[in-house]
């Protein structure tokens, strides 16, 4: 077999794996025209932040040069900072043209916490707490389960007796051997057979102002007239909520996303006007199992079940995984969702229940909870000392995992955003937590999806955004 015939001198040749070439013809010198050649295909796009560069031994036999040449002209190109070497691993492209969207993002993500963007956004769940032996001991369990022949629309009597044992030792809340709970597929879900079985299309619904755009967008969805709720630091405003509302939607235990409570004063008033008016009230306890303080007021179900549906999730203490929730709803309510999920052939899974079922069964939910609180307790107390020690306001009651640091307007809410996220920091703004025209700004800080070494990395950034520097 004959050899490969090699590039006479006056023809460039050619990388097949990088679009470079080198000319032997040329007076340039043959690693300067290598270095120009590599910085000038990531000058225009063909290599990319991130490729990664074959080796200078390999380099050198697919241009046919020296070692020698390859190996000048990645030290070049290092020094001028447009590679970089990464132990065990390789070489690769790190950098791209002055004044470029790509350098000009990179510039900014220098001073950014090391490793991955650091998650502080609220509404997560601290999944990396839960026990994985637990978390497959209960799966395996749920799957020694019979396939069932029939939909159970109401849910699994086994999972709405845990439901039913877990409000009471949790939340207070008792509801029998669990025939006033419904299975569903989360808040939302929930919100949207409500809105389907219970209320009427041009129906008023009144919802926290600023408050879940979810639920808002999933009445409106359902043809709801959705108007704002005011809020204050006690909660929702009964006095301010118009009339002709059919329903008010809130979330009294841990206001979403502001983190205060709704004051004692304010639940009695709610529910007694809400009786008066034949409104329903929908209740969101989306992560009242999460408070640290003090104990919880009693719930709105608690004071008042012929006029509130009480709505709870496994996506705020578990992990959105399992699909799944509950619904604690006067008998009126109950038979409207069930006859709409007949109609309508829906329900929610039965495998989440059956982990949760699992989970109850071996005991892990209730080491599960208790870790929880545990760790959101310390985290917490982390990030409410760092702020306070950077003179940094914040307001959220001492529950739940997110707190709301206030800025004076919408402007300064974004620039906050993109400072951190600049940095490596990924929040959330008030801004957007609207249905009509904003009037709260700030950033609503979590702590649960990170780690907590994330956490700590986070923090004196975090403080150094609000401080300027």
């Amino acid at each position: 077999m004959s050899s490969p015939a090699r590039s006479s001198p006056a023809s460039p040749a050619w990388s097949p794996a990088l679009p470079v070439a080198v000319d032997r013809a040329a007076a340039t010198p043959l690693a300067v025209q290598l270095a120009d050649a590599l910085r000038a295909a990531a000058a225009d796009g063909r290599l990319r932040a991130g490729d990664r560069l074959p080796s200078t031994r390999a380099l050198a036999a697919q241009l046919d040069v020296s070692r020698t040449v390859t190996a000048a002209a990645y030290e070049q190109l290092h020094a001028e900072g447009w590679i970089a070497g990464r132990h065990g691993s390789g070489t690769y492209v790190t950098t791209a043209p002055p004044g470029s969207p790509r350098t000009r993002a990179r510039r900014q993500r220098q001073d950014a916490p090391a490793g991955p963007e650091v998650d502080l956004t609220p509404g997560s769940p601290w999944a990396g707490g839960i026990d994985r032996a637990a978390w497959r001991r209960a799966w395996r369990g749920a799957a020694d389960a019979a396939p069932l022949p029939r939909p159970h629309r109401a849910g699994l009597a086994e999972y709405r007796a845990v439901v039913a044992e877990h409000l009471l030792r949790h939340r207070g809340l008792p509801v029998g051997d669990g025939d006033a709970v419904l299975a569903t597929g989360g808040t939302t879900a929930a919100v949207v057979e409500l809105a389907a079985a219970v209320l009427r299309r041009g129906d008023t619904v009144a919802v926290e102002e600023p408050g879940y755009q979810r639920a808002v967008a999933a009445m409106r969805a359902a043809g709801m007239r959705v108007v704002p709720a005011p809020v204050d630091g006690d909660g929702l405003l009964v006095d301010a909520l118009p009339a002709g509302v059919k329903a008010v939607y809130c979330s009294p235990a841990h206001q979403y996303p502001l983190g205060r409570r709704m004051s004692a004063a304010r639940r009695v008033e709610l529910v007694e006007r809400a009786r008066q008016a034949g409104w329903l009230v929908i209740e969101d306890d989306y992560d009242g199992e999460l408070r640290y303080d003090v104990a919880p007021l009693p719930l709105l179900a608690a004071l008042a079940p012929d006029v509130v549906v009480h709505l709870g999730t496994t996506s705020k203490i578990l992990t959105p995984t399992l699909g799944i929730g509950w619904m604690v709803a006067p008998q009126p309510v109950v038979s409207a969702v069930l006859a709409h999920r007949d109609r309508t052939g829906t329900g929610p899974s039965p495998a989440g229940q059956l982990v949760v079922v699992e989970l109850a069964r071996n005991g892990d939910l209730g080491r599960h909870l208790r870790k929880v609180r545990r760790e959101m307790s310390e985290r917490r107390t982390l990030l409410v000392d760092a702020l306070a020690g950077g003179g940094v306001p914040f307001v959220g009651d001492d529950a739940g995992a997110h707190l709301v640091i206030p800025l004076p307007s919408a402007r300064a809410e974004s620039d906050f955003l993109d400072a951190a996220a600049q940095r490596g920091l990924r929040l959330d703004g008030l801004v957007r937590h609207h249905s009509g025209r904003a009037a709260r700004f700030g950033v609503a800080v979590g702590y649960a999806a990170c780690s907590r070494e994330q956490l700590k990395v986070a923090l004196p950034v975090l403080v150094a955004l609000f401080s300027g520097r």
